[in-house]
């Protein structure tokens, strides 16, 4: 598979921003396994994944689901470390909104904003914040799901890892057709397959 020249991002919806699912994947479609671990992705050479620099330019609000955010809390050392949550480029001083059904811990100094209740209800203070920037949905899949629902998805980006695993997390469960999806681009970094997509509203 040969790189494709670079693409220009999805056009921006009309007076608000774009929401885009960008996120890696076993090749059969997992984000995590049963245990909510990542070792599938991080056996592989991480120099070889996508520059997430381009990805994070235009992005003014991140959104993720309670499992996604305590494994950041977990794994980063977030809550043990002071100021570690603004140091880690996807995170940053960025507004983080976190829909949980539960209240949960955050970290000193990070704008975190805990949401408990649908997406539809929370999509105007999130396109607020956002500014004008795009929304980047870490995950997961149910939670941008749910986005798509809302006709809150723009853009999926998805990096192909060269693992599989017998169950776990999926990536988007729901069933969109192909002509809800557009191929934009599919581009080879190393040993992992970054495809792009726009998403009909």
């Amino acid at each position: 598979m040969e790189p494709q020249p670079a693409p220009s991002s999805s056009p921006r919806p009309e007076g608000g921003p774009r929401f885009v699912y960008y996120t890696a994947s076993t090749l059969n479609g997992f984000l995590a396994d049963e245990d909510n671990s990542l070792a599938w992705l991080f056996a592989v050479d991480s120099a070889e994944m996508p520059d997430l620099s381009a990805q994070l330019g235009d992005v003014g609000v991140n959104v993720m689901g309670s499992t996604t955010y305590e494994w950041v809390l977990r794994e980063e050392k977030v809550l043990e470390t002071p100021g570690r949550w603004q140091e880690l480029d996807y995170l940053g001083d960025r507004p983080a909104f976190v829909f949980s059904s539960r209240e949960l811990p955050r970290p000193d100094g990070a704008d975190v904003r805990l949401v408990h209740g649908d997406v539809a209800r929370a999509l105007p203070e999130i396109v607020d914040a956002a500014d004008g920037r795009d929304v980047w949905l870490l995950g997961g899949g149910d939670l941008v799901g749910q986005f798509w629902e809302a006709g809150a998805l723009d853009e999926l980006q998805v990096t192909f890892a060269p693992a599989t695993v017998p169950s776990g997390k999926p990536l988007l469960p729901r069933r969109i057709g192909p002509d809800g999806l557009s191929l934009r681009s599919v581009e080879r970094f190393g040993q992992f397959a970054h495809l792009t997509y726009d998403v009909g509203r």
